[in-house]
């Protein structure tokens, strides 16, 4: 099937680009990050180009679990340890105020009912606690959590969204602002003036590859920096209501959330597939399907399965994104480690100004 529980079908598909353009800007990715940047680019007043390989939100922008969770991929207190306190702190605070401008832009499609992260083991049920504890510490919200889900804690200011919903709306967003975007138009060749695709080219003053699965790939400078992965997800029929918030279950390995029409979307066991899900293969594998339905036999779910569908991420050796200039005039924004939804429509937004000359009041990454 390979088709997200997000999809509606309801989207009209983009152009080809077909012959030469020329433009400002050329955005190479129109997953979140890239329309976030488009959607900058715009707001600057800058003239902007923007392609993707596939559909808009093709990749795992529109493919996966629907957390909008604060941080980035390390947990609050892993990422004070390993970064710092101040770059915590002021990586927190940006990605809480990136979910409220979220709200903002697309409202229709975000659900702020904050996230629950429950513990599997007694050991992951103390690192809970030391979670709650760092986050306290520097003045965000957070409780101690038990309930039907298990113990462990809630996270008040985090969100669930459909993620393909938001997509394709600031898609529209960006097409009614003046942006010209171009779906089915893989970059053959990326540098600084002009991005060739196979039936044209784009003439620009920068590109900005806003890649995250196979970022590696299109940019094999950063091999060795970022690895690609395979998350897989099922979803149900309707289920008598259950879950009021998304739940991070099992170090984040489990993830699932129940959606407003009482369909379950699951995902997670990257682990007990091993080696097979370091790949850029995006086809569900059966050994990691038949874990997630023995997750959903365990939460006592017995819904029929109506999607399975799976996306390429990038991961990072150190947990922090990739945002840099790549080549002369090439910045690449990537490798959120599994959790881009927030950090990668800010960083869209950060590099949007990088490109324009500038740098975004309180930008954290891009400084």
């Amino acid at each position: 099937m390979n088709i997200p529980v997000w999809d509606d079908g309801n989207w009209h598909p983009l152009p080809r680009l077909e012959g030469n353009l020329e433009s400002e800007f050329c955005v190479v990715g129109l997953g979140g990050s890239g329309l976030s940047a488009i959607l900058e680019l715009l707001r600057l007043g800058r003239a902007v180009v923007g392609i993707d390989a596939g559909p808009v939100a093709g990749g795992a922008a529109g493919r996966n679990g629907g957390f909008l969770l604060a941080g980035v991929a390390k947990f609050y207190h892993q990422s004070v340890a390993e970064h710092g306190p101040a770059l915590a702190r002021r990586l927190y605070q940006a990605t809480l105020e990136q979910i409220a401008h979220m709200q903002r832009e697309t409202p229709e499609a975000i659900w702020p009912v904050g996230s629950l992260r429950i513990a599997a083991s007694e050991e992951e049920l103390q690192d809970c606690a030391a979670h709650l504890k760092a986050l306290r510490a520097d003045g965000f919200e957070a409780e101690p959590y038990e309930g039907p889900e298990g113990q462990g804690l809630l996270i008040p200011s985090d969100a669930a969204f459909n993620p393909l919903q938001r997509c394709r709306t600031l898609a529209r967003q960006a097409l009614e602002a003046g942006a010209r975007l171009f779906e089915n138009t893989p970059a053959l060749k990326i540098s600084g003036q002009e991005v060739q695709t196979p039936q044209g080219r784009i003439r620009c003053q920068k590109v900005l590859v806003a890649v995250d699965g196979r970022l590696e790939h299109l940019l094999p400078e950063l091999k060795g920096r970022v690895r690609t992965a395979r998350l897989q997800m099922l979803a149900t029929a309707p289920v008598a209501r259950r879950y009021k918030r998304p739940v991070y279950r099992r170090w984040g390995y489990d993830y699932w959330q129940q959606l407003p029409d009482g369909r379950i979307a699951l995902g997670g066991m990257r682990d007990a597939g091993g080696e097979a899900e370091w790949t850029a293969q995006n086809e569900p594998s059966d050994p990691v399907q038949h874990r997630l339905e023995a997750l959903l036999h365990q939460l006592d779910i017995e819904a029929p399965i109506t999607h399975r569908w799976a996306a390429s991420v990038g991961y990072s050796t150190n947990g922090l994104p990739i945002a840099e200039e790549v080549r002369p005039g090439v910045w690449a924004i990537g490798a959120y480690s599994g959790t881009g939804n927030v950090v990668g429509a800010l960083l869209g937004r950060e590099a949007a100004w990088v490109l324009h000359g500038s740098r975004r009041p309180g930008a954290v990454l891009l400084t």
